[in-house]
């Protein structure tokens, strides 16, 4: 008899109750599954027509103009698209390693785990703090902190252009960084329990054949559990590219195009959470276009994401 026979078989033998106690929980998880996508589909449908009007005003021209200018009616989003890319796949590049290496300290024994313990309820803790505290704590301390390094780049390495600016104030660049503060425990957090589901076998083996602890790490524990730490970084771009809050506090809010990431400048959710109150006739459009362009944004990089990630799982 066929597993499916077998389990059809097996299904009908069992008591009518507990038959339509799994037939009512699998209608309401597919009912649960489907307001996901409905609510989803609400969502873009809702900007969706809300954008019309700048859509047809100004077509695809909206992506490569800087011009956003209330007074003249003229609108353009290439400013914020470009804050809204460089901060987000900037901060993940530098989160990344640091989260990972983080959640590798905390789980494997090279510290007592006392201490361990310790550092990884700071991490949570730190993924608790309010954003607009961050954004406070980015304004005041770092941000002044920071600047001496951020002008030494620009006297030494002006002749980049992205650190032609001469930094003074809020910027790109600090975002950046507090952007980093803001996924690291994201990051740390979903990876450190990833490998933590790693089985104790697989270290035994890898010990066995004579290798050693950075070689088990790196050749053994850590494709074992790449897609749970993929998911984590998934989260954490999602984070970083819909931060609102603590960047718009630091990033500038300029629109302004400069490719200098020691200049003031701005992100679509910043541009969103500073002029949609006040907003008015075609504003309001074009504010809706860009919530559009930044929903299509995320779809796309978290589509990519998951084919590097299914990429990687077929490749160990």
């Amino acid at each position: 008899m066929s597993k499916g026979l077998n389990d059809q078989y097996l299904l009908r033998r069992r008591p009518s109750s507990e038959r339509y106690v799994d037939i009512g929980f699998k209608r309401i998880a597919i009912a649960m599954a489907s307001m996901v996508a409905i609510v989803l589909f609400g969502i873009l449908l809702v900007v969706f027509l809300g954008s019309l009007e700048s859509m047809g005003r100004y077509g695809l021209n909206f992506l490569i103009s800087s011009n956003w200018n209330p007074v003249t009616d003229e609108y353009g989003a290439f400013t914020a698209i470009y804050g809204t890319l460089v901060t987000s796949i900037l901060s993940l590049l530098i989160a990344i390693p640091l989260g990972v290496g983080t959640a590798i300290f905390i789980t494997e024994n090279i510290i007592p785990k006392e201490l361990r313990e310790i550092i990884g309820l700071m991490v949570e803790l730190l993924a608790a703090i309010p954003s607009v505290v961050l954004g406070l704590w980015a304004i005041f301390i770092m941000e002044p902190f920071l600047r001496p390094f951020f002008t030494s780049l620009n006297t030494n390495f002006g002749w980049i252009p992205f650190l032609s600016s001469i930094p003074s104030g809020p910027g790109i660049a600090p975002s950046i960084i507090i952007l980093v503060v803001m996924i690291l425990p994201i990051i740390t957090a979903i990876s450190r329990d990833s490998l933590l589901q790693v089985p104790s076998r697989l270290r035994e083996a890898a010990y066995g054949v004579g290798a050693t602890r950075w070689s088990a790490i790196f050749n053994v524990i850590l494709p074992a559990a790449i897609s749970g730490i993929a998911g984590g970084v998934l989260l954490a771009l999602g984070r970083a590219m819909g931060e609102t809050m603590a960047v718009t506090m630091i990033i500038g809010n300029s629109n302004n195009f400069s490719f200098s990431l020691l200049s003031p400048g701005n992100t679509i959710a910043a541009m969103l959470a500073n002029q949609f109150g006040e907003a008015d006739g075609s504003q309001v459009s074009s504010l809706m276009y860009a919530a559009f362009i930044l929903m299509i944004l995320t779809l796309g990089v978290n589509i990519f994401a998951q084919w590097i990630v299914k990429r990687l799982s077929l490749k160990y």
